[in-house]
């Protein structure tokens, strides 16, 4: 399935039903009197979150959604039946915008729904307009349009960990052996090109896993692949640093990254963070000890090997003491 994380549509509420002029005609009730029922209610239009979603590719082609219309008065005083509410599945972490951009609702708690355009009221009949000096009134009310609006989806993911890196560091290879996702994995980079989610399972309890495409300097202004989904990284409540050992100057690496995450914006800096250093099984022991030196010592660091599955449980350990916290 195609990831698509931002889309619009046009939300139009239902119409209120009209009311109804209508007289009571009986035997030998030659002047029953107006008898005209009220319309019924339009469907409101409401967004919900689903957990069983993590794209928003249903909106991409379909893009304007309507609520049932209000029923007409019948004549008896039967009122008009209301129409059906209408609701709108998103996946949970979506953000709702207005067509200036103003965050109106953000939806990260499954099941959650929201009250996005309102139905209107059915029209009066004429029954409702009758005084003691206008017994036989022909007024009626017409149904009103509902709301009607274009907001904008924007998704931003939900997961515990976010893991950050160069391409081809090796985060995928690392999601598929922490969570036996079925991520793509190959030798060369930009491999996965949209965010892939899974979970963890670690002494009884489970953590959202969620590989951001790699990033490369520049990406905060729009270069390579992670600028587009850098904003998935908020989300997350604390972040891996995948590098890969074989570059020659880790600090660097690490740097760039911190570099870019901070340019888009500055709170990312403040998440809890694990510096994870992959294919330790591609360099020598002394090497890699003498360019651990300059990684920061504030923060835990951890050598492993996807490929032969070396000391990744150091990390699972470190997550689970860190979210225990």
């Amino acid at each position: 399935m195609k990831f698509i994380d931002e889309a619009s549509i046009l939300v139009i509420a239902g119409k209120g039903g009209s009311g109804c002029s209508s007289f009571r005609r009986e035997k030998y009730i030659p002047f029953g009197g107006p008898d005209g029922g009220n319309g019924g209610k339009g469907g409101d239009v409401y967004i919900k979150a689903n957990s069983q979603l993590n794209t928003l590719v249903d909106y991409r082609h379909k893009r304007r959604f309507k609520a049932e219309d209000g029923k007409s008065g019948m004549g008896a005083l039967c009122a008009g039946k209301s129409g059906e509410d209408l609701y709108i599945d998103v996946p949970v972490g979506t953000e709702i915008l207005d067509e200036n951009g103003f965050l109106l609702f953000d939806l990260d708690v499954d099941g959650e729904s929201v009250l996005i355009a309102k139905g209107a009221e059915g029209g009066r009949g004429n029954a409702t307009f009758k005084t003691s000096t206008n017994r036989a009134p022909r007024t009626f009310e017409p149904g009103e349009p509902g709301e009607e609006r274009w907001i904008f989806f924007k998704l931003k993911l939900l997961a515990d960990v976010g893991l950050v890196g160069f391409p081809n560091a090796g985060k995928s290879s690392f999601l598929q052996a922490t969570t036996r996702s079925t991520t793509k994995v190959a030798d060369y980079p930009f491999t996965t090109l949209i965010p892939q989610l899974g979970v963890l399972k670690y002494k009884g309890r489970d953590f959202i896993l969620a590989d951001i495409p790699g990033l490369i300097e520049g990406a905060s202004e729009g270069k390579g692949l992670g600028h587009q989904f850098l904003a998935h990284v908020e989300r997350c409540k604390m972040l891996i640093h995948m590098i890969d050992v074989t570059n020659i100057d880790l600090m660097k690496s690490y740097t760039t990254i911190r570099s870019e995450l901070g340019k888009y914006s500055p709170e990312l800096l403040k998440k809890p963070e694990i510096v994870v250093l992959n294919k330790i099984d591609l360099i020598d022991e002394d090497i890699l000890r003498e360019q651990m030196k300059d990684l920061p010592k504030d923060m835990p660091v951890i050598p492993i090997s996807c490929a032969t599955g070396e000391n990744i449980e150091k990390v699972w350990e470190v997550l689970s003491r860190s979210f225990m916290a």
